[in-house]
């Protein structure tokens, strides 16, 4: 699917930094990569450096594993397809460059767009000679590439590995997963449960697995999925489904920023078709508009199917911001970046707590009062007392969850099933709520409003962490919504499991008991 690429954009194709001399005066070269859409090179019509003009004559493509051509071959051959990802180093052939800053100008044709040129400045640096780490161009996860890192870790620092290097799978399956790949990290992981789950996706009896290096915290999960078990399961409900990408445009003035916001609410239809025709998946389902100084910040809300979607997301509105670059025609954008922080990507913020990122979603459950006294050694209305009290020291420490720990489960879930652990910062807020029912039983629920899951995508596909998804049957089309309401079911278990252990003083017995290594 193409975009329109505006001169903006276009300068993203250059890497910059890769400006440098060949060696044994063989000429200057630099780098592309495609960060933008999939096209076809039809001609490199020549490239400027420092005022002087070479033409195509002067001017070979380096593809990677020695695939090298004579810029007049494109012409003469029909071109070459530059898909998204790739990168090629344009080599120069012409005296070598002092050291400073140069200006680069590159005019190429490419189809479907015709004539673009690139401008930009780089520098040429002096070579430094810094410790490397191994790795191979042709295939860095091979066994002589891992070997190589491996024996470069114990040399640098001084010991040996015994552990790290011991792993059951073939490390070719993880690129896009992990680069300069040495080893594994071997986190121990607990099953708890079955927790019936009531839920509109997930209903049934699940088997929980959590990796984890904190001792009680497996238990604490059980205890509290008995707990729920015995009064009949947890009722899960996702209520909400957004991922965003928030871009910036900066203006001269504040009615610079107000006019162009008018302008994107009317022209909501074309800017969904140009971002939705990067994705299958990606749907854009609004745009929310925030104003500040001369700044127009653009939060753009996406469902993204059974993917985390960050990445897909960030396509797609690199797609829509090109789009408006090159179709505004008000006050002049000064500057454009395609995120601007109010995404709040990895951080925790109150606006993904009103707004929703990633899965929105509700686990509640009535806890009958005979059971809680019998599991627990607490009351309804000790526990709801206790709510209410917590609910003060978080509202001072300025927390963004007014409940226990409901971290320590998502945490130990996303390991266990590929999940960007980094997500837990959006992922940890939490709305707890309790009270005591007309019955003297205790209702409890827990809204998560920003859980950032995946059942595809990212580290799901990986051995293990597949595996789990498979004991969850979270495998396939149409299983992230079961996965959110599993986790939000899960996270239910443990607020209950330590609330009552803080409430009824059993917590740091616990702990003494389960959770020291001494």
């Amino acid at each position: 699917m193409i975009f329109s690429p505006s001169p903006m954009l276009l300068k993203l194709l250059y890497t910059r930094g890769s400006l440098h001399n060949l060696p044994d005066h063989g000429g200057v070269a630099f780098s592309l990569k495609n960060r933008l859409d999939t096209v076809h090179l039809t001609r490199i019509d020549s490239v400027r450096v420092d005022g002087r003009t070479l033409g195509p004559e002067s001017i070979t493509l380096d593809l990677g594993d020695g695939n090298v051509r004579p810029a007049t071959e494109l012409a003469e051959n029909g071109g070459l397809n530059f898909p998204v990802g790739q990168s090629l180093t344009v080599r120069l052939h012409t005296e070598p460059l002092p050291e400073g800053m140069h200006p680069v100008h590159l005019q190429f044709q490419a189809e479907p767009f015709g004539a673009l040129n690139v401008e930009v400045e780089d520098a040429i640096v002096h070579e430094d000679s810094r410790v490397r780490i191994p790795r191979q161009d042709q295939d860095d996860y091979s066994e002589a590439a891992i070997q190589a890192r491996q024996r470069f870790a114990e040399q640098f620092s001084g010991q040996q590995f015994e552990h790290l290097g011991k792993y059951s799978f073939d490390p070719h399956m993880l690129q896009g997963n992990c680069e300069h790949f040495t080893g594994v990290a071997q986190i121990p992981i607990g099953l708890a449960g079955p927790l019936r789950v009531n839920g509109e996706h997930a209903q049934g009896d699940f088997l929980i697995p959590m990796a984890t290096t904190e001792g009680t915290l497996v238990a604490s999960y059980n205890r509290g999925m008995q707990v729920l078990n015995l009064c009949g399961g947890v009722k899960c409900t996702v209520i909400g489904d957004a991922m965003q990408r928030a871009p910036v445009f900066v203006f001269d003035d504040a009615r610079g920023a107000r006019d162009f916001a008018k302008w994107i609410e009317q022209e909501i239809g074309p800017i969904r078709t140009e971002a939705e025709c990067t994705s299958r998946v990606a749907k854009l389902q609004y745009i929310d508009t925030y104003l500040a100084n001369k700044f127009a910040y653009l939060r753009f809300n996406y469902s993204t199917g059974d993917a985390a979607g960050q990445n897909m997301v960030g396509r797609a509105t690199f797609a829509a911001c090109s789009w408006i670059l090159e179709n505004y025609k008000g006050a002049p954008i000064r500057h454009f970046y395609l995120e601007s922080n109010f995404a709040t990507d990895k951080k925790a913020s109150q606006i993904n707590v009103m707004r929703t990122r990633g899965k929105r979603v509700v686990a509640e459950a009535v806890i009958k009062r005979d059971i809680l006294q019998q599991r627990m050694r607490v009351t309804p209305e000790q526990l709801a007392y206790h709510g209410q009290v917590s609910n003060v020291g978080a509202f001072l420490s300025g927390a963004n969850n007014n409940g226990a720990h409901s971290a320590n489960g998502i945490t130990a879930m996303f390991i266990a099933t590929g999940q960007d652990v980094a997500n837990v910062s959006e992922s940890s807020a939490g709305v707890i709520y309790s009270e005591v029912t007309a019955e003297k039983d205790l209702y409890l629920s827990i809204t998560i409003p920003s859980l950032i899951v995946a059942t595809h995508g990212g580290g799901t596909g990986l051995a293990t962490q597949n595996e789990c998804l498979r004991m969850l049957n979270c495998v396939g089309r149409g299983t992230v919504n079961k996965f959110a309401e599993i986790v939000a079911g899960v996270v239910l278990a443990g607020e209950l499991s330590l609330a009552s252990a803080i409430s009824s003083s059993d917590w740091v017995s616990s702990h003494e008991q389960y959770g020291r290594n001494r």
